[in-house]
């Protein structure tokens, strides 16, 4: 155990701040990059968003897809197969411009199509002011968390630590909202989670650097500013490595044990602690060197 730790170097003597115009310019390509992406492609909204009837249901022997699609094609399905056994199968009927009253009778309907011989696991029905109210309450729960957390940074540190961090979230939420949208993953409540959870977990590392930042700020007056900045992340790398590390071992073990449920939320931790473990180490402090150089000028 003790021997793969060492397999890290506690003293490392990186200079990253001589490329931190590399960094950013990596950063700023990757977020335009990532922009484009949301206009071009759209998400794919799970129920929670675009509103109308989820079932999930449980067959006595492996399920016939096509035929259930062929029973159910009036009504427009997506239908998936989940898990690894083939049984359990699940059934979104999409609201469209249909009222409530109108998807309560389809599924009614889909119930007496499907009979008796299938196990009802979940029903969800969702209307789409439901899910228009959940869109804008989403965005605005990820605008205000950004928000919040610069905030804080600026009240604890000083404005320039609070750009940097600022600019780092918001970094690591846009890259993680083009891969949602290039992959084609549900976007649901729970990578909504996952999205907020991605940003503790990156500004929790950024405030461990910072931290360190200011104290050698204190520490060494006479060293400038970039080899302060060097020196903090030299001193952090290897709690950095290793806590991302672990994180995403723990992830995957819910990527791949956790179900479907799961697989959303767990595929844009994945995602967002390697962005996020480079955000706070490059960005944020590439950042806080140009903003708090102007600062001082």
């Amino acid at each position: 155990m003790f021997k793969l730790i060492k397999l890290i170097p506690i003293q490392t003597h990186f200079k990253v701040m001589k490329r931190k115009s590399l960094f950013i310019g990596v950063a700023g390509f990757l977020v335009l990059a990532s922009i484009i992406t949301l206009f071009v492609k759209p998400f794919n909204y799970g129920i929670d968003f675009t509103g109308g009837v989820l079932l999930e249901i449980k067959t006595k022997e492996v399920a016939n897809i096509e035929d259930l699609r062929s029973k159910l094609k009036l009504f427009s399905p997506q239908i998936q197969s989940q898990g690894t056994t083939g049984d359990i199968v699940s059934i979104y009927l999409p609201q469209g411009t249909k009222t409530e009253v109108e998807i309560s009778t389809d599924l009614v309907s889909v119930k007496n199509i499907l009979g008796e011989s299938v196990e009802y696991r979940n029903t969800q029905i969702v209307g789409p002011k439901v899910g228009s109210d959940l869109i804008k309450n989403g965005t605005l729960a990820v605008i205000i968390s950004i928000f919040v957390i610069s905030l804080y940074i600026w009240i604890r540190f000083e404005l320039p630590f609070a750009i940097g961090a600022g600019l780092s979230l918001f970094h690591d939420i846009v890259l993680a909202l083009a891969m949602l949208c290039i992959t084609g993953i549900e976007f649901d409540l729970t990578t909504l989670a996952a999205l907020l959870t991605l940003a503790g977990y990156s500004i929790n590392d950024t405030v461990v650097i910072y931290d360190r930042v200011r104290e050698n700020l204190k520490k060494y007056k006479s060293k400038s500013l970039s080899d302060v900045i060097d020196l903090s992340i030299n001193e952090t790398v290897s709690r950095t490595i290793l806590t991302s590390i672990t994180t995403l071992f723990a992830i995957l073990a819910i990527y791949i044990f956790g179900g479907e449920v799961l697989r959303g939320f767990s595929a844009v931790m994945l995602f967002g602690v390697i962005i996020g473990t480079y955000s706070s180490m490059f960005l944020s402090t590439s950042s806080l060197l140009l903003f708090k150089k102007s600062q001082m000028k």
